[in-house]
């Protein structure tokens, strides 16, 4: 224990420093986010730009972002196993890439840019300082815990995310305090530069009686299967783009056209950005799924136009969009299964995350700083029965499986979700 006190209190200066940078480039990019949001909505004409919009991110990511195309998983990759670093790059490409992507019409979210942003920081914080392997992968677990807690508003969750992202069935404690000093200080400098979070409520407060706690759990294993679904489509896709079109830069070409011929085939444009506001108040947003009405196939349409954007090479993150998801399924599942819009919604809201990241415990605690403690018990179980029911597949293909799941046993521990999906395609059990 001494031991350990001793190494962060030499890493304290590093890493307070590092997430303070975090934190502020976190408040940069969601002021962007928010402002290309309005000028979209202000200037509708910004949707026929997707195709270009989409190849000139591409051309860049061709030109000069090809060590960084991993993203998140080049992260985890990197704590798992050290060797060359997180390159510098990944943050301002990732910074432009997913601006871009919001500014003409993407549908896709913001935290695989925080955790990009945190990442690549860390790891320059960790060649200026000299660090030793085990401090690079302290310091990396920190970044991301520093992004996601800024990024979310909710240091705690991100503190466990940055554990718990890395293994399934495995919380890796080495960096605990690390990343629950990260977290909190990320937060409290994208805060300091006057940005505010969206608050979500549930107000159900009727109790928790046997029936409504099935339902919570019948709910969850929905929410796993949604993830399955979408983390499964969004690997398919995205393979068979990067099979049949060759060139980076014509894929979100492709993808922007795609998108903008759905968009006039719905007669829409709900489904496209993040899905947090709308200057239509009419559309379908996160928010309104918790105060109702019953709206049954909103999820599924953010889901298809989410698995184009991400899979054909736009820049962004998965989790918002998820978010979205959860809480537009929870809120049709209220309706189907009888019970509160806004606690069906709220559960939707982290437990279809939780099953897409198999992070049970962080989207626990995300629950518990969003939410109030009122519905942890609901939630925990939501949480939970997704994780058990979206297998051994995923949003990050880098993360490992340290203790397998009950209900897909035949796979072995200590295995990438990446090397599952190679050996599931060879129809060979792993």
């Amino acid at each position: 224990m001494r031991a350990v006190f001793s190494r962060l209190i030499v890493l304290l200066p590093v890493l307070l420093a590092m997430a303070c940078v975090v934190g502020t480039l976190c408040a940069a990019f969601l002021w962007s986010l928010d402002a290309v949001t309005r000028a979209r909505f202000d200037h509708p004409w910004l949707l026929f730009l997707l195709p270009l919009g989409g190849a000139g991110i591409g051309w860049l990511y061709h030109r000069v972002g090809q060590s960084v195309e991993g993203g998140n998983n080049l992260i985890l990759d990197e704590i798992h196993e050290p060797g060359g670093g997180v390159p510098l790059r990944m943050a301002p490409l990732v910074f432009i890439g997913t601006v871009a992507t919001h500014l003409f019409g993407g549908s896709a979210g913001r935290e695989g840019t925080a955790v990009q942003l945190g990442g690549s920081i860390a790891s320059a914080a960790a060649r200026i300082a000299r660090l030793d392997e085990a401090g690079v992968q302290v310091l990396l677990k920190a970044g991301i815990a520093a992004g996601f807690g800024a990024v979310f508003g909710t240091p705690l969750a991100g503190a466990v995310f940055a554990l718990e992202v890395l293994a399934i069935g495995r919380v890796h404690l080495p960096g605990l305090l690390a990343c629950v000093i990260a977290g909190y200080a990320g937060d409290w400098a994208c805060q300091a530069w006057g940005i505010h979070h969206t608050p979500y409520a549930i107000h159900y407060a009727g109790g928790w009686n046997g029936l409504l706690l099935l339902k919570a759990t019948i709910a969850g294993a929905i929410f796993g299967f949604a993830s399955l679904a979408f983390a499964e489509a969004n690997h398919v896709l995205g393979g068979w783009f990067k099979r049949h079109v060759r060139y980076g830069p014509a894929r979100p070409f492709i993808g922007g056209l795609v998108l903008i011929a759905l968009t006039y085939a719905l007669g829409t444009r709900a489904y496209l950005g993040l899905g947090v506001w709308s200057a239509d108040p009419h559309a379908p947003t996160i928010p309104g799924f918790f105060t109702g009405p019953i709206d049954g196939w909103s999820w599924a349409l953010k889901m298809l136009f989410t698995i184009i954007t991400l899979s054909t090479g736009f820049k962004g993150g998965e989790v918002t969009p998820l978010f979205f998801i959860g809480a537009g399924l929870g809120n049709a599942l209220s309706g189907v299964l009888g019970g509160p819009v806004d606690l069906f919604a709220g559960l939707g809201f982290v437990a279809v995350f939780a099953g897409a990241a198999n992070t049970p415990l962080a989207c626990i605690l995300m629950g518990l700083e969003l939410f109030g403690p009122g519905p942890i018990l609901p939630i925990a179980l939501a949480c939970y029965a997704a994780y058990a029911c979206s297998g051994h597949n995923g949003i990050y293909l880098s993360q490992r499986v340290w203790r397998p799941k009950l209900l897909y046993p035949g796979v072995e521990a200590g295995v990438s979700l990446r090397a599952v999906r190679a050996a599931r395609g060879r129809g060979v059990k792993r």
